[in-house]
């Protein structure tokens, strides 16, 4: 306990309680059976001190100040329109739905955030998207107010108006890549949703365009980098309160048909409004397809499927902690277990991310722990919450929008403590709790996973405030102040690479391998790997036999 005893060395009692004063921490919970309430105080802040975990937010990113900054928006479907409230635009029709929901539940307060959300001084002077009633209804909205939005016919004609500064690009995934490379050598800003890229050579070319280009500022949406939870988490880690983590299991748990991608099909969709041609691009060319265009993350061609949609979420939700990097093997299985309804992505998926030379520090005898394994498990056919669970020699982590951690009972760094009955491995040591006594309007199943995960909103002094706000006024501010964002080129890359090796795995059916000094994906003699990530064919092994 000697390494222990000296972890926290020149951190004083005073100090600590000073940086915790005013933040909804719950924790340093111990063993019952004290009856004196002074007893219980004088052993929760010496656990707090102990322990060391620092609740801080980072420091706010810079001022909104001088000149507009002119946005374009590629894609305005569901999620571009979440990007544009987080930008300051919202349609007429969503004010409309939030002001009678707010109405009628005096806990939804999502219209009085986005009334009370900070201006972010931008214009909004550009929009391109190939559905007609889509993009009108973003004109009939957000030409007003002294702002003027144009809608442009294409992509490369939006970029090379001259009437934008930066572009968000929210439009399927086979299209992320090749609009956000032709933005950055025109030398727009970008912020690209995930996946970064669809296919493996994209990636690197992304990557190349980027470097090429230092002037511009380019980011990737996952705003889960500002949930302060996660900071609080990656402080934690720092201070090793866990030891070595050799597991770690991240889960996606959704069962309506939202959560499985079955969105509306607009009934005015047809080939005279929309540009069929267009949104098909270097995608196999079929013939006009509604279901295709509004549930393209169900197939290959267009999307990656969960490896791609929803596993870049969760690896990305763990390297922001741990840094790990791309794993060296990954394995996986699954299939359309619970939608059979002509899609070729699997509902259900199991993908295990080794990571063999990882290590988070530990507690024991040098040399005797190293390596890690980070499960990913899926299903589009149950939500029962499985969380994400952390798991380390001395302790355990439950991380979501709140965090917990457990002591081991086998724990070397805890084992006195234990013994002394100044913890129990069965209440948490450590509980972490942004929202305090807030409440929160959660109106559907697929809202409350992401909810649970961090991905709708974050705690600042313990004010709700949405993180794609924040990972937006975060890029923002790089543009106008300088700095790197939180999610940037090198790691979407890591994203990327990874979210591949999890579709390649259960495409060919034979562990991946990650060749980290000369950052390829192994592949066999004649295999063309891209060639197989792209295959629309159902089911796995599709390579030749």
């Amino acid at each position: 306990m000697a390494t222990d005893k000296n972890l926290f060395k020149g951190f004083s009692r005073r100090d600590i309680l000073k940086g915790l004063a005013g933040i909804p921490v719950v924790g340093a919970v111990w063993a019952a059976g004290y009856n004196s309430t002074k007893k219980n105080k004088l052993e929760r802040e010496y656990l707090l001190e102990k322990l060391n975990i620092k609740a801080t937010p980072p420091p706010a990113s810079g001022p909104m100040s001088g000149e507009p900054l002119r946005i374009g928006l590629i894609g305005f479907g569901i999620r571009g329109e979440q990007l544009m409230r987080s930008l300051g635009f919202a349609t007429n029709e969503w004010l409309e739905e939030m002001a009678k929901s707010s109405a009628e539940n005096p806990n939804d307060n999502r219209l009085a955030d986005f009334k009370a959300q900070e201006n972010l001084n931008v214009k909004l002077t550009a929009i391109c998207d190939i559905f007609d009633v889509r993009a009108e209804k973003a004109l009939r909205s957000f030409n007003a107010a002294g702002n003027t939005c144009k809608r442009y016919g294409s992509y490369l004609e939006l970029i090379n108006s001259g009437e934008v500064d930066a572009i968000i690009i929210a439009t399927p995934d086979h299209w992320h890549a090749p609009m956000a490379k032709a933005a950055v050598e025109a030398g727009v800003h970008v912020y690209v949703e995930k996946p970064m890229t669809h296919t493996i050579q994209e990636t690197y070319e992304l990557r190349d365009s980027v470097r090429k280009n230092p002037g511009v500022v380019f980011a990737v949406g996952h705003q889960h980098r500002q949930t302060q939870s996660f900071l609080t988490a990656m402080d934690a880690i720092g201070k090793n309160t866990l030891g070595h983590v050799s597991l770690i299991m991240t889960t996606t748990n959704r069962n309506d048909d939202n959560g499985a991608w079955q969105y509306e099909i607009h009934p005015e969709a047809s080939t005279s409004t929309i540009d069929w041609n267009a949104f098909l691009g270097t995608a196999p060319q079929i013939p006009f397809n509604a279901e295709h265009f509004f549930r393209w993350r169900k197939w290959w061609a267009y999307g990656s499927g969960l490896s791609g949609d929803l596993l870049t979420h969760d690896y990305d939700r763990i390297n922001c902690i741990l840094k790990m990097g791309i794993p060296k093997y990954i394995t996986a299985s699954g299939g359309i277990y619970t939608h059979r309804d002509g899609r070729n992505v699997p509902d259900v998926m199991h993908i295990n991310m080794d990571f063999p030379e990882y290590s988070t520090g530990g507690s024991q005898a040098e040399g005797k722990e190293k390596g890690m394994t980070l499960v990913y498990s899926a299903t589009l056919g149950n939500q029962f919450d499985r969380g994400t669970v952390l798991m380390g020699h001395d302790g355990t982590m439950e991380l979501g929008n709140t965090l917990k951690i457990y002591a081991d009972p086998r724990s070397t760094k805890y084992k006195d403590l234990i013994q002394e009955g100044r913890i129990d491995p069965k209440v948490p040591i450590y509980q972490y709790d942004p929202s305090a006594n807030g409440v929160d309007a959660v109106t559907s199943a697929t809202a409350k996973y992401f909810a649970d995960k961090g991905l709708l909103w974050t705690y600042r002094d313990g004010k709700r405030v949405d993180s794609t706000f924040l990972h937006i006024r975060e890029w923002l501010s790089c543009i106008r102040n300088g700095g790197d964002p939180s999610c940037g080129i090198n790691e979407g890359f890591d994203e990327a690479i990874t979210a591949h090796m999890g579709g390649l795995a259960y495409k060919i059916g034979r562990r991946i391998e990650w060749d980290a000094a000369n950052e390829k994906i192994i592949a066999l003699p004649g295999e063309d790997l891209d060639a197989i990530l792209l295959d629309n064919s159902v089911g796995m092994a599709i390579v030749n036999a």
